[in-house]
């Protein structure tokens, strides 16, 4: 961990709103803010729902589907014409492209022009972010991920001024979230909170988020799984989500979302679906680096261990305890894939750097292999 002095600067939406039936306030801002162009960029389900963001837009981009790539973006730049909002509404797939469209829209700027940290300028829309999910907490982040289809490859883009004007964090969103997306939604909301906490940048200011985002995930991700009308804990996973966004800006993530990422890109796993499978084996991985750490996430999680040899068990268990098969060969991974998956995540430095264990790329493919063989 860094010590309690060392600078750090939070970024954070101008304005957030969280809590039940906040998004009936979104109609109220828009015309505030003299907006009266919104495009909506949402996935197939949300696109469907759009009536309940209480606004007429100008166009809607509902094509988004799993891990958001080049064409994606391509599409929706084609789409929004003289927009002046852009609106993200649903997971964090949808919320990272509203941001790139935000910035990229009335502009001669292409991905590749800002592409990286701190090159994307400032945004000519506006932008509101409406998460319709609890895990990624994109609607708070600096970040925008998308995907290269050709190399398979995540691309990052990081910029305050991806920030959103407005984070609306209504849970009542998630309500309607079927239970196996409710868990690893979830698993994704503690991914980022541990692997911040763990990392070699931890700092004690991101410590406070992370752990307590972990303890909610502790608290109510059970509940929401079988009681998918459990008002609070929905509440209590927005907020989860919501510090894992906050902990994704000065901190980030670490070995666990890039072994994590390869799953996705090559093989079209949701995100959270492969962060669940990877999480108890990066946790146990890296424990001898962190082990009070370590200990304290399996006690948060109700699976209190003594000893760090017992931490990828706990943690395992804790995931099947959702409902979720943890083998890679269940989800349509083959054991033969190990090598280039091994490869693609070792490649990604800006996140493997800052884990608390350097890992080469034979221990990546130790991860996958222990991941299908519940080892």
């Amino acid at each position: 961990m860094l010590p309690l002095d060392t600078a750090l600067e939070l970024n954070r939406p101008h304005t957030v709103r969280f809590g039940s039936d906040t998004l009936s306030t979104l109609p109220a801002w828009v015309q505030d803010q003299g907006y009266r162009r919104p495009f909506v960029v949402a996935d197939p389900v949300n696109a469907a729902r759009v009536g309940l963001l209480g606004i007429d837009p100008a166009a809607v981009f509902g094509a988004v589907r799993g891990e958001p790539d080049l064409r994606m973006l391509e599409a929706a730049l084609a789409q929004v014409a003289d927009a002046d909002v852009v609106i993200g509404f649903g997971g964090g797939s949808a919320m990272d492209l509203a941001k790139l469209v935000a910035v990229l829209a009335a502009s001669d700027l292409t991905l590749d022009d800002i592409s990286g940290p701190g090159r994307a300028p400032k945004r000519k829309l506006g932008l509101v972010q409406v998460p319709t999910t609890a895990g990624t907490g994109s609607e708070v982040g600096t970040r925008a991920l998308i995907t290269d289809p050709t190399t398979h490859a995540k691309i990052a883009t990081e910029s305050p001024h991806l920030l959103a004007d407005l984070a609306i964090i209504d849970p009542t969103l998630t309500v309607s979230v079927p239970a196996p997306i409710t868990a690893t939604t979830g698993i994704d909301a503690l991914a980022h909170c541990v692997e911040a906490f763990t990392s070699k940048r931890a700092h004690p200011v991101i410590d406070a988020y992370a752990l307590e985002g972990i303890k909610l995930v502790g608290a109510y991700l059970h509940r929401a799984v079988a009681d998918g009308t459990d008002l609070e804990a929905r509440a209590g996973l927005a907020l989860a989500s919501f510090y894992g966004g906050i902990c994704l800006g000065p901190v980030n993530t670490t070995a666990g979302h890039a072994v994590a990422y390869p799953l996705g890109t090559r093989f079209g796993l949701p995100h959270g679906l492969a962060n669940t499978l990877i999480f108890p084996h990066t946790l146990a991985v890296n424990a001898p680096a962190a082990r009070e750490k370590s200990l304290s996430i399996c006690a948060a999680l109700g699976q209190p261990v003594s000893d760090i040899g017992q931490v990828r068990i706990a943690a395992r268990h804790y995931c099947e305890s959702l409902g979720v098969d943890m083998t890679l060969s269940a989800h349509g991974v083959p054991e033969i894939a190990f090598d280039t998956l091994a490869k693609d995540a070792h490649a990604i430095r800006r996140l493997l750097d800052w884990n608390p264990v350097d890992l080469t790329q034979d221990d990546i493919r130790k991860i996958y292999e222990a991941a299908e063989n519940a080892a």
